[in-house]
């Protein structure tokens, strides 16, 4: 979900960026470091790629290349630094070409088999910002920092969910066995489900058993998704120079105010089975609303340091923690179904109506280290390497091929090249070795789901100062 690094500077030590000159990255980073920068302007153009290699079930994802441009442009005038820039914050996705990734599959009731398998599978989340910062040099030792950022955040999601487990999401009077063990679906949906579920109320035409529900918004940009939403958050840091070669840094970043991610063309697929109207496994495909609620971007606290040996060697340390715990206790979405003289079929009957999905997450705040080295030999290169280690977020019992965050360390390498005092290239590469899960799919029936990830990163920075 995070990148591990901002910036191939940064990126290629690690990640480690709180108490050293690392250009506009500052921005994504420790924004008081832009006090450290000379007096005059500075513009940076830079590219991103993120490489995942994502499998479930021994089924590969086929979401494996994902692009990030950014820029940053920011002046210092005496002692006062001040910019603007649009950088990508991160995100993650998989895509499937049906539901093999979901390894057996069980429907509910008298369902027979889970026939909409051939259905595809994708999710992709993208967070980015336009930043506004602001830093100031208070004396030679102290410089403050901070950042006022405007935020968007995309999302599409195609998402089967076989029957047993949707129905253990809607514990109705017709099935009062439900767990609720990934989630509660509630609703005057899910309401009309339950009468329809039993036999004293539903008229002859009766649900008694459940294929799958499918969820479905999604489109095809590169840079935005179906469901969209917009808000604001904010970062403050320090840096402070202990001595002529070590400086200290920290910095606090806001959790995000976004609206909620909200798709106008969504649809929730049914497959059924039942008497009357539902014999015969029918799909009721319902037309509405979706809206994805309360999906923000944690909060972090991060200090580090850099000691600048002499010149040729500088070695720097981050420490940060990631507050997911707090963001990522459910995911959370609410249908609802446009009018009649929107829906067909089967569908007419649960027009205007709502379901509230919560599902469960369950993260754990992410504690992140970064060390990293740079070796400059006065030619005019710079070679540079570091480790990022970090803890999975992501409980076992609860991840899903769909947003399999659970990536850990990270191995990074990178050079720059000045080609003169005003022009340099700076390039990045992160080695991210595989992960391996399984949750706990299969309790309710099914099968668990064996989940692997691993990833390659690169970034590419052009600097000019003037």
């Amino acid at each position: 979900m995070n990148m591990e690094g901002y910036g191939a500077v940064a990126a290629a030590m690690g990640g480690a960026s709180m108490a050293y000159d690392n250009g506009t990255a500052a921005f994504m980073n420790n924004p008081a470091t832009l006090a450290l920068m000379p007096e005059g302007k500075r513009l940076d153009v830079a590219f991103g790629y993120l490489g995942p290699q994502v499998k479930s079930q021994g089924v590969a994802s086929e979401a494996t290349a994902f692009s990030m441009p950014a820029f940053g442009w920011a002046v210092k005038h005496g002692r006062w630094v001040t910019g603007v820039g649009v950088y990508g914050q991160g995100g993650m996705g998989t895509e499937y070409a049906d539901a093999s990734e979901f390894g057996a599959l069980a429907p509910f009731g008298t369902a027979s088999g889970v026939g909409g398998s051939n259905l595809r599978n994708r999710s992709e989340v993208g967070v980015g910002r336009v930043i506004f910062p602001v830093a100031v040099e208070v004396n030679d030792k102290l410089s403050l920092g901070g950042s006022l950022d405007y935020v968007w955040a995309g999302m599409d999601v195609k998402w089967l969910v076989d029957g047993k487990h949707f129905a253990d999401l809607m514990a109705t009077s017709a099935n009062p066995g439900a767990t609720n063990t990934f989630g509660v679906a509630s609703g005057t949906m899910v309401d009309g489900f339950g009468a329809q579920m039993n036999a004293g109320t539903c008229g002859g035409n009766c649900i008694q058993g459940l294929g799958w529900g499918y969820f479905d918004f999604s489109n095809t940009n590169r840079y935005t998704g179906q469901a969209v939403g917009t808000g604001y958050a904010g970062k403050l840091g320090l840096t402070y120079k202990v001595n002529d070669k070590l400086t200290v840094g920290a910095t606090y970043h806001s959790k995000t105010r976004l609206s909620d991610l909200t798709a106008d063309d969504a649809t929730v697929t049914f497959q059924v089975n039942g008497t009357g109207a539902y014999a015969g496994q029918p799909l009721i495909p319902v037309k509405g609303k979706m809206v994805v609620k309360d999906f923000q971007w944690p909060e972090t606290f991060g200090f580090g340091l850099s000691f600048q040996a002499d010149d040729h060697w500088q070695w720097v340390a981050d420490y940060k923690r990631i507050g997911w715990k707090d963001a990522m206790r459910s995911f959370k979405m609410q249908f609802t179904a446009a009018g009649a003289a929107q829906q067909s079929g089967l569908a007419v009957g649960f027009a205007n109506t709502v379901m509230d999905l919560d599902y469960k997450q369950q993260w754990k705040d992410q504690h992140v280290l970064m060390v990293g080295v740079a070796y400059s030999p006065g030619n005019g290169w710079t070679w540079r390497g570091g480790v990022n280690l970090a803890n999975n977020p992501v409980p076992d019992q609860y991840v899903t091929p769909l947003f399999p965050a659970i990536t850990t360390n990270h191995l990074t390498l990178g050079a720059g090249y000045a080609f003169s005092k005003t022009s340099t290239l700076d390039a990045a590469v992160s080695i991210v070795p595989k992960v391996t899960v399984t949750n706990q799919w299969g309790s309710l029936g099914g099968q668990n789901q064996t989940i692997s990830m691993s990833q390659t990163n690169m970034q590419l920075l052009y600097s000019y100062r003037y």
